[in-house]
């Protein structure tokens, strides 16, 4: 059996250091422009496209993860990787600004607070869907040049809405399958920023005013710019 993860652990650290260092590199690369950001626009696009089906190849050759969580492409960060393989490869604005904001407020508490026990090839896909999921959420911005809308409302109106509409999904599919997509069933049992929301299932209200306020700190940085085409 192999040993398990520890949030909060030396080791959480280190991957954690490692992983920024990575977005740091994928970044530099884009920055650079011309071929090299080409390849590397299309390389990170296609790494997120493939995640799910790289995290199932894992659990097989694991041999582990029976839950029904683990082999339907329902979290929101494996439609978060979707949205940021299609937001690289097309201009379409939604793919973008949910890749954005979604990448950015909701990804990276599932790397600070990982929903995850095992090491292995299972811990190995779940650091990378992550990681390139948050790559390109900064990539859009800082290589490709895209804006939010504007005004706020507007930005964080559209992207509050499918947040929303992907916490019905999710609850419907719980329904009908007895899993736990985006937590609305029960937080995860390592611990993580559900703990101190409150009990279920009010907890999911308090869920969305907070991605209310993460949605709408990120669009600040972008007050005085132009908006997106």
């Amino acid at each position: 059996m192999s040993p398990s993860f520890e949030p909060f652990s030396r080791d959480h650290l280190q991957i954690l250091l490692i992983g920024f260092a990575g977005i740091a590199a994928v970044l530099f690369c884009g920055r650079r422009g011309g071929g090299l950001e080409k390849a590397t626009t299309r390389c990170l696009a296609w790494i997120n496209l493939t995640a799910w089906p790289v995290s199932l190849f894992a659990i097989w050759w694991q041999g582990g993860e029976t839950e029904i969580d683990h082999f339907l492409p329902f979290h929101l960060c494996d439609i978060a990787a979707v949205t940021a393989g299609l937001a690289l490869l097309t201009k379409t604005p939604v793919f973008r600004s949910l890749t954005y904001f979604w990448g950015l407020a909701g990804t990276i508490q599932g790397l600070v607070t990982p929903a995850i026990s095992e090491t292995g090839p299972v811990f190995v896909s779940f650091f990378l869907q992550h990681f390139t999921i948050v790559a390109a959420a900064l990539y859009l911005p800082i290589v490709l040049g895209w804006r939010p809308r504007h005004p706020l409302w507007k930005a964080v109106g559209e992207v509050l809405a499918w947040s929303v509409a992907y916490l019905v999904f999710a609850i419907v599919v719980n329904a009908i399958t007895g899993g736990n997509f985006a937590y609305v069933s029960h937080p995860p049992e390592n611990p993580s920023l559900l703990d101190h929301l409150g009990p279920w299932p009010w907890y999911v209200f308090s869920m969305l005013g907070l991605a209310m306020v993460f949605y709408s700190l990120l669009w600040l940085p972008f007050v005085r710019s132009k908006p997106a085409p």
